[in-house]
């Protein structure tokens, strides 16, 4: 959210812009390889292991742990990272530039007339896969983009003469970057040297140790060969560690999981192992029920920025839950402070505490907004996170706050961050409100730092509110790119928060009250009325609906009730009723 009258553009709609043209560039030109194979195809592929006793991983550095080793990336696109991974530690980004696709390729050593199982697991924006210099029929398959791994596989067979093939990944013109993990080019061993190495054994002995309200810790026998672990949880990837031992966070009280490992190194990931079932203790919910179970939240800012200057005793009784925005950071990293703007118009500070008090006395809840888009607070050690802590549970007494809301928009470290929130939890009690506001690509993927800690937290989390705006275009759950601005854009993203393990109580759909309030991702009332009807009823879609609905979803978010009030409360008298009308 912003302090000043428009919301900022931002980079990341020039580049949502460009993913939406990219795509539809790309789709028109008729020498695209053929779709990913289907389900059956790719599940052929897997089993690996029962090809032949000599077939192997004839790729070198197939999971990328040593970096680049043995593959080469054109115009240097590519660099090894350490998130987002599939399996191990390390993955593959490659990004496209101007006319470049970002190809990365190895050249493998192979058996003449022999049958060789391509696959790799990739995310992120347009990613191919194939192998030329075959002898043969050249191969390659591809996907138009996936926020989660998804995994692609062909085959090919070589030539009477072919000693050598090259295979390789590449993106697409003008798209974002994308990841690959654990290629494997699966087939007799070609002559290539001491690597390539086996794909590792599945893990056995999986154990379910010590449970609480939202964790569980598992340990299984280590497995010689492998480098690292994955862990999956109800069959969705949850953790990637280097030992034989993990305890995964974020779960909901009193809930049966069932989980599972598999273990990785460079020639690629095992299957899974066994599934154990494990089941959470029992224990509360952030809020402790003081939020209605469907809520309207709306930010109150504390400045004048061109919308209509308010007291919190003017804000519409629409709204359930008020962000008083922002808090100040001070001089010791971490911590935060809250100055009354006298450009709001209180006396005194007695006098807004006192409007806090009145508030709450009708039900709402009055939280502290933690970030905006130049906030600088930042939480990254042990110590920041005590001091967060420490700074927000004494705002909380001094001014009557039931809680806070996270809208970092400037980075987090989910390591730190929930360990702040759960200390000041610890303080404040089983009542405290906890909301997020998180930008569109912070909520991409499970394994960005906002996701991550809204599900390390989600015993105490009451709600995430995205904003669904100042974004341009973004991928929806089911892998397609949507602009900004419509009712498929609220349903389609949300899908991926809803599906990504958060509860349907815990998501918001976050928009402008008005044209004025941001630099773009407007929508009228009825728009987001029917995104809320979409999600918890079925109706009122685009061209994305939901598999299921979400009868539990917890409402929408605006910002502000500064800006709401300017356009003559159009936002919350219309989408205020809808919300508490939900099923």
């Amino acid at each position: 959210m912003d302090r000043v009258r428009q919301g900022r553009p931002g980079v990341r709609r020039r580049i949502g812009a460009a993913i939406a043209v990219g795509a539809a560039a790309a789709l028109t030109v008729t020498a695209l390889a053929a779709p990913a194979q289907s389900a059956d195809v790719k599940a052929a592929y897997t089993k690996a292991a029962d090809v032949a006793a000599a077939d192997v991983n004839v790729a070198k550095n197939a999971g990328f742990e040593a970096d680049l080793s043995n593959w080469t990336c054109a115009a240097n696109s590519g660099t090894a990272v350490t998130s987002p991974v599939h399996g191990g530690t390390k993955a593959l980004r490659a990004t496209p530039s101007g006319q470049g696709t970002a190809e990365c390729s190895q050249i493998v050593s192979v058996k003449p007339n022999s049958t060789y199982k391509l696959s790799s697991w990739v995310q992120g924006s347009y990613a191919y896969l194939g192998a030329r210099g075959t002898g043969t029929t050249d191969v390659s398959t591809w996907t138009p983009g996936n926020s989660s791994w998804q995994q692609l596989s062909t085959s090919f067979t070589t030539g009477a003469n072919t000693t050598s093939v090259t295979v390789y990944t590449h993106g697409w013109y003008g798209q974002s970057a994308y990841y690959v993990d654990d290629v494997s080019v699966l087939g007799p061993d070609g002559g290539g040297g001491t690597d390539p190495v086996e794909i590792p054994s599945v893990p056995a002995g999986l154990a379910a140790g010590t449970a609480t309200s939202t964790s569980v810790d598992l340990s299984w026998t280590p497995v010689s060969t492998a480098t690292g672990y994955t862990v999956y949880r109800d069959g969705a990837k949850v953790a990637s560690v280097g030992g034989a031992s993990t305890t995964v966070t974020g779960l909901t009280p009193d809930t049966a999981y069932s989980f599972q490992v598999s273990a990785s190194n460079a020639a690629g990931e095992s299957a899974k192992s066994t599934a154990v079932s494990a089941r959470t203790a029992k224990g509360g919910g952030g809020d402790g029920g003081t939020v209605p179970k469907h809520a309207l939240t709306g930010y109150w800012q504390n400045f004048d920025n061109g919308a209509t200057v308010q007291k919190l005793r003017d804000v519409s009784s629409q709204y359930d839950i008020i962000a008083v925005s922002f808090a100040d950071a001070t001089t010791t990293p971490g911590q935060i402070t809250f100055n009354l703007d006298p450009a709001v118009g209180y006396s005194s500070t007695a006098d807004f505490k006192a409007d806090i008090a009145a508030k709450k006395a009708a039900g709402k809840s009055v939280i502290l907004s933690v970030g905006g888009e130049k906030g600088t607070i930042s939480v990254n050690s042990d110590a920041s996170a005590t001091a967060f802590a420490n700074s927000a549970y004494a705002l909380m007494q001094e001014y009557g706050f039931n809680g806070v809301d996270i809208d970092l928009e400037n980075g987090l470290n989910p390591t730190y961050m929930t360990k702040a929130l759960r200390q000041l939890a610890a303080k404040a009690g089983p009542n405290m409100v906890l909301t997020m506001a998180p930008q569109t690509i912070d909520m991409q993927s499970t394994s960005g730092g906002y996701f991550q800690t809204a599900l390390n937290v989600k015993d105490i989390l009451t709600v995430v509110n995205m904003q669904y705006y100042n974004s341009g275009s973004m991928l929806g759950c089911d892998g397609k790119v949507y602009s900004q601005g419509s009712v498929d854009f609220l349903t389609a993203l949300a899908c991926i928060q809803l599906e990504g393990g958060l509860d349907p109580s815990q998501v918001g759909l976050g928009v402008p009250a008005s044209t004025r309030a941001a630099g773009g991702g407007y929508v009228a009332p009825s728009v987001v009325n029917n995104a809320l009807d979409c999600l918890t009823r079925g109706t009122g879609c685009g061209s994305f609906k939901p598999s299921k609905t979400y009868p539990g979803l917890r409402g929408a978010m605006t910002w502000s009730t500064n800006w709401d009030a300017a356009a003559g409360s159009t936002w919350s008298n219309s989408v205020g009723p809808k919300v508490h009308g939900l099923p």
